[in-house]
């Protein structure tokens, strides 16, 4: 075939052939793409962005007029360090960890609008500004104590910015707050005056409950001991009016069982046989008569 009439090679021929072997290999590797599992396919003829996106598998293409972008549709995870100000004029710097992966149907669009580098467009930007209008709500205390909501509150505003792009975010957390040392050793000041002042008022309440016991038992001794008293003087004065009763009652037996002729026995008994110098009455042992 490639033979001159005299049966030699033809050198001009057999080169053609392998030239257009190669063309024709050339074309037709350049006529497929293979879009690998993952990914898909922005297809751009003569520069102009087609509407539509290349799913994964093999697909035929123009060759050197048409040309495939490949877009990953897989999770991408982007750490971020930023700084923001808090609502009391504190500088919070923070590293924000997003998980986020591209819309399959949004691939023309993403690379249309924004090209191949959307993270650093996008992406990066959104977060920075998120993080800054969302800092500046709480202050820098109440962005450690709620944290949880903090970080609830970023994925929320960067899902309602970066999704209308196309960009899905999966999942975002706070890695990491980070306070200036001013702020941090007036934290720690406070945090020392606070436990100062409750263990002071720790201290006075327990002075308290103390002298409140004391005084306590003080009043329950003094009630114990007025009450005694009260029983005591009772019984005493039950006492003095039983004996005042009893002699009473002994006076009056007494009274009862004198006579007259007793009382005369009993003077005359214990007479001494001795007149007495002065008299008023009379005597009952003797009459005396001056006139006689």
């Amino acid at each position: 075939m490639f033979k001159n009439k005299d049966g030699t090679l033809s050198i001009k021929k057999l080169t053609a052939s392998v030239i257009a072997l190669i063309l024709i290999a050339v074309l037709a590797v350049g006529s497929v793409v293979i879009i690998p599992a993952g990914h898909t396919g922005v297809l751009v003829t003569l520069g102009r962005v087609s509407e539509y996106v290349l799913q994964e598998g093999m697909h035929v293409k123009i060759p050197f007029a048409q040309r495939v972008v490949q877009i990953d549709n897989r999770i991408v995870k982007l750490e971020v360090n930023t700084q923001a100000f808090s609502k009391d004029l504190q500088t919070i710097s923070a590293v924000i960890a997003v998980n986020y992966r591209i819309d399959r149907g949004m691939g023309y669009s993403i690379y249309k609008n924004l090209g191949a580098a959307y993270e650093n467009v996008l992406v990066v930007p959104a977060i920075h500004e998120v993080l800054k209008a969302v800092v500046a709500q709480y202050t820098a205390s109440t962005l450690v104590s709620e944290r949880s909501m903090v970080s609830v509150m970023l994925d929320d505003y960067i899902k309602q910015k970066m999704q209308p792009s196309g960009i899905i975010v999966e999942d975002l957390n706070i890695i990491d707050w980070d306070f200036s040392d001013e702020y941090i050793n007036a934290i720690e000041q406070k945090q020392v005056a606070e436990q100062n002042l409750i263990k002071t008022r720790t201290e006075q309440e327990q002075a308290i409950v103390i002298a409140q016991a004391a005084a306590k038992q003080k009043l329950i001794a003094a009630e114990a001991e007025a009450g005694a008293a009260v029983i005591e003087a009772e019984a005493r004065a039950k006492q003095i009016a039983v004996e005042a009763e009893a002699q009473s009652e002994a006076n009056r037996k007494l009274a009862e069982s004198l006579s007259k002729e007793l009382i005369n026995y009993e003077t005359i008994k214990k007479w001494d046989g001795k007149l007495p110098q002065v008299q008023s009455g009379s005597n009952p042992l003797i009459s005396f008569d001056l006139n006689q």
